[in-house]
């Protein structure tokens, strides 16, 4: 079993940045993949962004491209997501995942992820 605990999250301004962090626990290997999604009141769960584990394949969603950056760091078990640029549209809760199965990049889709976290609020007023 995996724990991911996100963070980070707040309520900002628009144009300014936040950095979302991801702490992984409970299981020893590394994992193939890492992933955000986010949801809002308005939209289904969407695909944020994605990268093996050792950072050389990433993927965004085009509403995020040049505005955000997924990376690890392996001595913390932790992902991070960081955001600039925000956009009022940014507004939903953000989740991260990962994926023990895939050995490359596990993409947008969520079923193919094996564990999430319970959610951080993000909020970008204008």
């Amino acid at each position: 079993q995996v724990h991911l605990a996100e963070s980070g999250g707040g309520l900002v301004q628009a144009g300014t940045s936040l950095r979302l962090s991801c702490v992984a626990s409970g299981r020893t290997s590394r994992p193939y993949s890492m992933g955000w999604f986010r949801q809002s009141p308005e939209r289904e769960r969407e695909f944020v962004a994605a990268a093996t584990w050792s950072g050389d394949k990433t993927e965004y969603a085009d509403s995020v491209k040049g505005r955000f950056r997924i990376s690890g760091d392996n001595t913390k078990s932790t992902i991070y997501l960081q955001m600039n640029s925000l956009k009022p549209e940014d507004t939903a809760i953000y989740y991260c995942a990962v994926d023990f199965q895939f050995p490359g990049i596990t993409g947008e889709r969520t079923e193919d992820y094996d564990y999430f976290g319970q959610g951080t609020q993000v909020t970008v007023s204008s």
